[in-house]
């Protein structure tokens, strides 16, 4: 009997968790601190609803956090306060439940739009109408959720830089993915081998994974520069981070259309010049020396040398080239463009640098 090898989604876990454990310590934090204040300064009793505030503001992104904090801060204390309320006047029960749960979301849905809000209204006004059965401590459970909630707003603040990177690593790691699939390009037509060219073209289809994570990086990063305070000086590499999205995605779509053509090329058994092939390899050298330069958070600039050489190169045309060749010069200078841009060149300024085709 064999087992399946778990080695790969076990790598893909502890990545997430070496991403997460900052988000991980400061939720810890903001439990302690949140607990500590209830129950030391204010001198609540077993102050539940404050750490449990403050998870649930905090979650384990850091995207649109400060709106995440406000809404469900809102919304635990509209539904303790309207459980409590309902407990104390009516008592608990299936009746009591029901009621209490259409006048929390109601007064949520009043309140925002945001769904979390709502739900976490409806959620809370359970929790307190079918387990917490001590009317006399009913408000304070109010304030716990308030100051679990701004526990987790002053905690927040305290963002680390590392979301800001972030989307640079990520672009590095998409562009040295890149780089490998054109050379299995290379292979695939020196070797003239059809499985390899639709093994390369499968691994350009499964990149579409590495850009989600990408653009859920910029977005994030984007987001913890605007909410904390301390980190207001970090922008300009939060907008670089942001701006490397949609040139890498449309890089990546030009990378599919040329494997897809490499293999229409083998399955016909189309000649593609070696000029041709040399050049596709040379793409991919210019996308590793990007990705290289991208991790050693050099000026991604450093790389246009480089791509201005493939520019030129791709510039000759062969003749004798058939419709598939073609096709792959062509996404060579699409993706020589995309790559520029990656760079810090304009769009217009990229198709510019371009020089005109010729035999």
């Amino acid at each position: 009997m064999t087992f399946p090898d778990v080695r790969p989604a076990l790598a893909r876990g502890l990545d997430r968790l070496a991403d997460r454990w900052v988000l991980l310590l400061q939720i810890g934090v903001s439990v302690f601190v949140a607990w500590l204040v209830a129950s030391e300064v204010l001198g609540h009793v077993n102050p539940f609803f404050a750490p449990v505030t403050a998870i649930l503001c905090l979650g384990l992104t850091y995207g649109q956090r400060l709106r995440r904090i406000v809404e469900v801060t809102v919304g635990v204390a509209i539904g303790i306060l309207v459980g409590d309320l309902i407990v104390v006047w009516l008592g608990s029960g299936a009746v009591q439940m029901a009621l209490v749960v259409v006048l929390a979301m109601g007064i949520a849905v009043v309140v925002s739009s945001g769904q979390l809000l709502v739900i976490q209204a409806g959620v809370q006004s359970v929790f307190i109408v079918a387990f917490v059965a001590d009317q006399s401590a009913s408000f304070s459970r109010w304030l716990d959720a308030v100051v679990g909630g701004v526990v987790a707003l002053l905690v927040g603040a305290i963002a680390p830089t590392s979301p800001v990177r972030r989307p640079r690593v990520l672009a590095a790691r998409t562009a040295r993915e890149i780089a490998a699939t054109l050379r299995e390009v290379v292979d695939a037509l020196h070797r003239r081998d059809r499985a390899l060219a639709t093994a390369a073209l499968d691994r350009a289809r499964a990149l579409e994974d590495q850009l989600g994570e990408l653009r859920v990086a910029a977005s994030e990063g984007a987001a913890v520069v605007r909410q904390s305070p301390l980190l207001r000086g970090h922008a300009p590499a939060a907008r670089a981070g942001s701006a490397l999205v949609v040139p890498l995605d449309r890089c990546v779509r030009n990378l599919r259309v040329l494997s897809r053509r490499a293999v229409v090329a083998l399955v016909r058994g189309e000649d593609v010049p070696e000029q041709y092939i040399a050049l596709v390899a040379a793409l991919a050298d210019a996308a590793g020396d990007l990705a290289r330069i991208l991790d050693e958070h050099a000026t991604p600039s450093a790389a246009r040398a480089v791509l201005d050489r493939v520019a030129a190169l791709s510039a000759h045309v062969d003749p004798d080239a058939g419709l598939s060749a073609e096709m792959l010069r062509g996404q060579v200078r699409s993706m020589v463009v995309d790559l520029l841009v990656i760079a810090g060149m304009d769009e217009d300024d990229a198709l510019l640098s371009l020089p005109e085709s010729s035999a």
